[in-house]
């Protein structure tokens, strides 16, 4: 058979169709609510059937869990728990309820005192702890930890009761079509009339009629509006109500009265009660009176404030002054009243209604567990009712608890179920393929862990103005990049999405994701209650609200600093319930909800898909796949089946009497598996294998007689395969013999190699430090035991090659080597030395080789050293001559140069002035040559114009014109191109301007015949490079400059 989801939810749909509700997924019990009664189901025939079987004989049943649970206590001498988790609605209560009952009739007898007073504290409990909602007309509203002790005789001897996170917030307010606790409603329902007047729950004429009652009820009764009982969401008239809070109310002050809460203090608990009920029928509305925006009560309120102060046997006035002022302390000691908006003095009548409740019903568990006492206990069994996994449209501070709490554990069901199971696997020899499963430990660091998300709620709310949105931005900021956050617009609903990032945060469970609004956490897990009406309470006639708020056991709170928030609390009451899982042994039972609208016989799929998911089975259907879930010991089997088999096969060891059913059966090898010291069965094998066995007396003669027959086939194969091992011990025998002399001969081989090896090798080592020829230099040379490269050959080199205390260093080398030889011969000689002393020896000789040969490098290096520096004496004294002889080359050589530039110079300046005197008259030629060409020209013009018209002779000269004036402009440009090419190069040009005397003149000065001539000192041409020599050679203008070069060339 193949396990997955779809074969689990198929058949637990065909057992719920068939009234089965109960089924097994391994050793878990899955429990699907029926919503209806079924017959017989928990008779007291029942529990005498469970009673003492093992798991798996009979069909599934809460009380087989119990039992084994009970079982187990008994046969391993330790502690059992309960695991009752599921949906609001899937039975959960119910469920634990029965489990209570079984184990306290378990002695085969009804219930005593102690143990009826046990099952008396549930509906104790319910009152005041459960409540309607839109899921579960009896929904607890908080966890319990129940603990039945026994004693070394496995009696009850009393118990003790744990609860956690009680919802106070429904105290206030509920959502639409719920109700507060059940209390509220029986009280008024069910007390007696006199009960009722005096708690001012009478007078119906001047109440209105209550919307929170049955129509039933509603035409018996008329109560009061009180607001603390009234869905203020609801549209409708009244809410479907499935209980008879009236008769509940006699059974539950009946069960008061058996856990030996007297008259008096039940009437107490009701005044409590009845107390909480007016203070919620007071409400508010602004003070018109007050500048400083106060509010006052309505005058419709005053009635219940009279009726809440005299239950509370408070003065009316103070309990208003509490209510509208928050009375507050200055630094210098004066008390001030400070007004409270109507919000402000609703919320302060809140948290002072919650406190008391919580307070009374901390009080009630306390006296439950006072009524349930024990003096010794051996072992206990206890039962957790907790809330299963949950996820909402709209998620709030209770959600993130319950989910907070489920993945804590989850990691215990995946630690308990999963990973012990493969250990002990491991430990039976069988050979199981390991199963992963998801390891959700990060999530559990993401809520808990320092800086997680409760201390940054905490820290928040130690702030003076405390704001969801600035504790939900350093959630984001915190913990950014953490796999289990997200922001509210990752969500896959449209509702989530459309929060902004300060509202809500996403954390991915083990289950799936939930996002969680974060308006209210910081309200919700404020779980203090102002200084003021603290004081207030306090000082109360009432003796018992008096000792409510004098006996909670808190830290002095001098301010926010000091405070424990309802996280830490619940963190706190969780590792101290693990620490108590973890002590004890585990059972699981995982309550299903069939549907939501709690009908019988309606089976909705995919809703149980996802509890079945939430609720891990999905490993632990992996687990079956692969593994064996079904197990008991082979004592176990043996006295279970004895009695339906002959006395000669009933006489058989047990592991053998198992093998040979099995053989007999012909069950197939792959069904089960043979461990150390139990036998596993595959998923559902085990069923079969009983069915088989408990078959009819011909089935079970024939089956006996398989049984002898394998019985007698396996003896004749043991008398066979013991005569295979007589012979085989025989030839064993006589091979040991022929190989004794082989074995002696490496026995004495090896004696003599452990005698002489290590002075064979101690001789080897010593040789090699004598006539070691290959020498390898190496800085870690003196480094002892590594001898390589150190030899006497290479010192008798180095001390040769000394010219200082050469023959004392060859003496000190000889000596060496003599003591290098003797300590040879010594080993040779002595046959009984040990390696002790070769070793000593060889240290010694290699230390004085190599303290020895760190002289002689020392020596060596300061031979080479101080010739070393001669040598660079000698290179110093050469080189310094050398510089002499350069430098006195050098100043030789620019004084030829210094006198060769005069001289160039001298030639310049003469060639520059002849060269001046040519220009001059070449001038004076060239002007006089234009002159006559220029009349020559203007004869012939005067002829061609007198023949010429006067339109062209005037073309002619525009065209002349032109012509000479680009003349002019083109001989411009070269003299400004030539003059900036001699600024560049730093020298002066001659440029002659035949076409522009006065512009020659201009630039030579007015009155100057010839150019300045040029300093004949400014071409130093020493300090020139080759480049730069070329570069003006092929490029200057500059005459004198190009003559120098010359001269310098030549």
């Amino acid at each position: 058979m193949y396990l997955n989801e779809a074969t689990l939810l198929n058949n637990v749909r065909l057992r719920y169709l068939k009234d089965k509700i109960y089924t097994y997924v391994g050793n878990i019990l899955v429990a699907v609510n029926p919503y209806n009664d079924i017959q017989d189901l928990y008779s007291t025939q029942s529990i005498s059937r469970y009673r003492g079987k093992s798991l798996g004989l009979l069909p599934p049943h809460v009380f087989a869990i119990a039992d084994k649970a009970f079982r187990d206590m008994k046969v391993l001498s330790q502690s059992q728990s309960m695991i009752v988790s599921g949906e609001s609605g899937a039975g959960k209560t119910e469920s634990t309820k029965y489990i209570l009952r079984y184990l306290c009739e378990t002695g085969g007898y009804a219930a005593g005192p102690i143990e009826q007073r046990i099952l008396d504290a549930n509906p104790v409990l319910e009152a005041f702890g459960n409540a309607k909602t839109t899921r579960n007309s009896n929904s607890s509203r908080f966890g319990k930890f129940v603990e039945i002790h026994f004693s070394k005789s496995y009696g009850v001897v009393g118990g003790y009761i744990s609860h956690y996170l009680l919802e106070k917030s429904r105290i206030c307010s509920q959502n639409v079509d719920e109700r507060n606790y059940h209390i509220f409603y029986q009280l008024c329902s069910g007390a007696p009339a006199e009960l009722k007047m005096k708690m001012g729950l009478g007078n119906p004429e001047k109440f209105h009629v209550s919307v929170i009652f049955s129509s039933s009820l509603t035409r018996i009764l008329k109560m009061p509006l009180v607001q603390y009982l009234v869905n203020r969401g609801s549209k409708t008239q009244h809410t479907r109500n499935l209980r008879n809070d009236a008769s509940d109310f006699v059974k539950i002050d009946k069960a008061l009265d058996t856990l030996g809460i007297s008259a008096g203090d039940r009437q107490e608990i009701y005044t409590i009660v009845a107390a909480v009920l007016h203070l919620g029928n007071i409400e508010f509305e602004n003070d018109v009176d007050d500048s400083h925006g106060g509010s006052r009560l309505t005058p419709a309120s005053l009635k219940s404030l009279e009726e809440a102060s005299r239950l509370m046997k408070l003065d009316v006035g103070e309990l208003k002054l509490g209510l509208a002022f928050r009375t507050m302390q200055t630094a210098c000691g004066d008390v001030i009243n400070v007004p409270l908006k109507p919000r402000e003095a609703a919320s302060a009548r809140d948290a002072l209604a919650k406190s008391m409740y919580s307070r009374l019903f901390d009080n009630i568990v306390s006296r439950i567990n006072a009524s349930i006492p024990f003096q010794t206990s051996a072992f206990y069994i206890g039962v957790l009712d907790i809330a299963g996994f949950e996820y909402f449209p709209k998620n709030g501070f209770e959600q993130f608890c319950i989910n907070y709490c489920n993945e804590k554990l989850q990691t215990f069901f995946n630690e308990r179920v999963l990973h012990h199971e493969q250990i002990l696997y491991a430990q039976e020899g069988l050979q199981v393929p390991r199963i992963t499963y998801a390891d959700n430990s990060d999530c559990i660091q993401l809520v808990e862990d320092k800086m997680g998300v409760i201390d940054l709620l905490n820290e928040e709310g130690k702030l003076p103005k405390p704001d969801a949105c600035h504790f939900t931005a350093a959630v984001h900021k915190n913990l950014h990049g953490h796999f289990r956050l997200e922001l509210p617009r990752c969500s896959k609903l449209r509702q989530h999405r459309e929060l902004r990032d300060d509202e809500g945060f996403i954390i991915r469970h083990f289950a799936g994701a939930v996002c969680y609004e974060t308006a209210q956490f910081i309200e919700k897990n404020n779980d203090a209650l102002h200084s003021s009406l603290e004081a207030l309470v306090c000082e109360a006639k009432n003796h018992f609200l008096k000792s409510l708020f004098e006996t909670v056991d808190q830290p002095k709170r001098s301010g926010k600093l000091n405070y424990v928030s309802v996280a830490s609390k619940f963190r706190g009451q969780l590792n101290e319930l693990m620490e108590k899982l973890q002590s004890t042994g585990t059972s699981f039972i995982r309550c299903i909800k069939p549907n939501g609208k709690m009908a019988p016989k309606d089976f909705d799929g995919g809703g149980i898909l996802s509890q079945l998911q939430c609720a891990g089975m999905g490993s632990v259907l992996k687990l079956m796949q692969q593994g064996y879930p079904s197990r008991t010991g082979f004592q176990s089997l043996h006295e279970m089946y004895k009695q339906y088999l002959p006395g000669k096969l009933a006489r058989l060891d047990a592991r053998l009497f198992c093998k040979a059913l099995f053989k007999a059966l012909g069950l197939n090898d792959t069904d089960f598996k043979f461990g150390v010291s139990k036998v596993f069965f595959r998923a559902g094998k085990f069923a079969e294998f009983d069915q088989m066995l408990k078959s009819d007396p011909e089935n079970l003669a024939a089956l006996v007689d398989r049984v002898k027959q394998w019985l007698l086939r396996s003896r004749w194969k043991k008398v066979q395969w013991g005569a295979i091992m007589v012979i085989k011990l025989t030839k064993k025998i006589e091979y040991r013999r022929e190989n004794l002399i082989v074995m002696q001969k490496m026995v004495r081989m090896h004696q003599a190699r452990k005698q002489h090896q290590p002075r064979y090798t101690g001789i080897s080592r010593l040789k090699k430090l004598q006539a070691m020829h290959a020498f390898k230099r190496n800085e870690n040379i003196i480094h002892l035991g590594l001898p390589y490269g150190i030899n006497l050959d290479h010192m008798q080199r180095i001390a040769s090659e000394l010219k200082a205390n050469r023959e004392n260093s060859l003496s000190i080398v000889a000596n060496l080597d003599r003591n290098l030889m003797a300590a040879i011969t010594k080993i040779k000689t002595d046959d009984k030395i040990l390696r002790s002393t070769i070793e000593a020896d060889y240290v010694e000789i290699v230390t004085r080789v190599n303290k020895e040969l760190i002289l002689l490098d020392k020596k060596l290096e300061q031979q080479k050293t101080a010739e070393e520096q001669e040598k660079l004496r000698r290179i110093q004294e050469q080189m310094e001559a050398d510089r002499k002889r350069e430098e006195e080359e050098k100043l030789r050589v620019a004084e030829e140069a210094t006198m060769k530039r005069k001289k160039s110079q001298i030639e310049v300046q003469r060639r520059l002035e002849e060269e001046e005197v040519r220009q001059l008259e070449a001038q004076a030629v060239k002007a006089e040559a234009e002159r006559e060409t220029i009349a020559a020209r203007h004869r012939l013009n005067t002829t061609q114009f007198a023949s010429m018209s006067v339109e062209e002779a005037m073309a002619k000269a525009i065209e002349e014109d032109s012509l000479a004036r680009q003349q002019l402009e083109q001989e411009r440009r070269d003299r400004e191109l030539a003059l900036r090419l001699a600024r560049e190069m730093g020298v002066q040009v001659i440029i002659p301007c035949l076409f522009d005397e006065e512009v020659a003149a201009n630039q030579w000065g007015s009155g100057a015949a010839s150019p300045v001539k040029t300093d004949p000192t400014k071409y130093d041409l020493t300090k020139w490079k080759y480049s730069d020599l070329r570069d003006a050679i092929n490029t200057s203008c500059d005459v004198d400059l190009l003559e120098v070069l010359k001269a310098l060339s030549e």
